[in-house]
């Protein structure tokens, strides 16, 4: 039998950074390459706490289909909780949805929006999975380079003059591959260019909770005064990811929108991991937990950043966040980076290419690997180091 696919999924190619990230899988190899919170910071004992008495007291309505837009007190408790901790939700313009994690609410977001050969901004590099889900629709993305202070806004005005873009999508807070923030000033720029040349902001926050350092940032959407931001959030690396809870607060039209495409992909949001997302919102402790988190993730930054200084090459340039679960390492130009990545797999250790979250991939080049320090374990981390700073000097001998 000759199978026939879609045009939009024929063109999506396995590549061989997918390969590298297979052979890491083997639960041998130190994964430097994860995305996952660390099982430290997941309050499992809560989760069953909250799983039980929802299931003793209300199990029909954690077990029967419910509506589309999600279950109703969650929705009222994220919209007080938007506004209140990011200022991120108007009560007369805005209205929010429940999605499945953020990733179901950034795919929403392109499916409501885009046709084929529309335009999307990001930011180059951006989060890999965000990039699949728009490549999917057919969209030609355009990748806008920045610094240590975000995306560079000349080049993110000569790209919204040029290419009239239908969104521009960032992670302003510890982004994921860098793990960068982008500065208040260029906040305020990005979403002046916005209003300027029509062009909506999809603000993707996953990591805005774990900041261990610095002071708090506003999100673009408490600059939002013409309905151009849509807000993702999730519950994913603030309670458990495989709860699959994430949210939208966006101008009530295309919240409306998202609902109805939203009905044809999963119909609603597993309403048990809603129920106990909600009671996670309004009875737990939240500046004590996200305290909690903090340190966690401080510890195992400083213990990665530290072991870095003391062994790598000093030719390799890292970023130093301030929260989130990143650290980007770029090679002077010219460097095999692949090459390299390839070669660590068999040492035992395993890091993302930077050619994973750029834009383009036929045509832009990277000389970076991505390096997460949330899950490994701290004797992995000081092993990985180790094992990464012997073979970047042989490897760039």
């Amino acid at each position: 039998m000759n199978y026939t696919f879609s045009d939009k999924i024929v063109s999506l190619k396995p590549s061989a950074i997918r390969e590298i990230l297979k052979m890491a899988s083997d639960p041998s190899i130190i994964p430097f390459t994860a995305g996952n919170p660390s099982s430290e910071a997941i309050p499992a004992e809560v989760i069953r706490k909250f799983s039980a008495e929802i299931l003793e007291q209300e199990p029909m309505a954690a077990l029967q289909y419910s509506i589309t837009e999600g279950y109703p007190k969650l929705r009222e408790a994220l919209k007080g909780f938007c506004r209140e901790r990011y200022q991120a939700f108007d009560g007369e313009r805005d209205d929010l949805i429940i999605t499945s994690g953020a990733q179901q609410a950034i795919e929403l977001a392109c499916k409501v929006l885009c046709n084929e050969g529309d335009v999307v901004l990001c930011e180059n590099p951006s989060f890999v999975g965000s990039l699949n889900s728009f490549r999917s629709y057919g969209v030609t993305l355009k990748g806008v380079a920045g610094d240590e202070d975000g995306v560079d806004m000349a080049a993110l005005e000569e790209a919204m003059k040029t290419y009239h873009p239908k969104f521009f999508y960032v992670i302003p807070n510890f982004q994921n591959p860098s793990g960068r923030t982008m500065s208040w000033q260029r906040r305020q720029e990005a979403y002046a260019l916005a209003k300027r040349y029509g062009v909506l902001i999809l603000e993707d926050n996953p990591y805005g909770d774990l900041r261990f350092a610095g002071e708090p940032v506003p999100t673009i959407k408490s600059l939002d005064e013409e309905g151009l931001v849509i807000y993702c959030g999730s519950f994913s690396k603030i309670l458990a990811p495989g709860l699959r809870v994430g949210f939208v607060s966006a101008p009530a039209p295309i919240i409306a929108k998202m609902t109805v495409g939203k009905q044809g992909s999963d119909v609603h949001t597993n309403i048990l991991a809603q129920m106990i997302a909600y009671r996670f919102l309004t009875e737990v402790d939240l500046p004590r937990h996200f305290a909690g988190l903090a340190e966690i993730y401080r510890h195992k930054c400083e213990l990665i950043l530290s072991e870095m200084d003391r062994q790598f090459d000093k030719r390799v340039a890292y970023t130093r966040p301030q929260g989130g679960l990143f650290v980007w390492c770029t090679f002077p130009e010219g460097t095999d980076m692949t090459g390299f990545c390839r070669a660590a797999i068999p040492q035992g250790v395993a890091v993302v290419p930077g050619t994973a979250f750029v834009a383009n991939e036929a045509t832009d080049v990277s000389y970076s690997f991505r390096m997460n320090y949330s899950t490994p374990s701290d004797e992995q981390i000081v092993k990985g180091i180790a094992i990464l700073a012997r073979l970047m000097r042989d490897y760039l001998k």
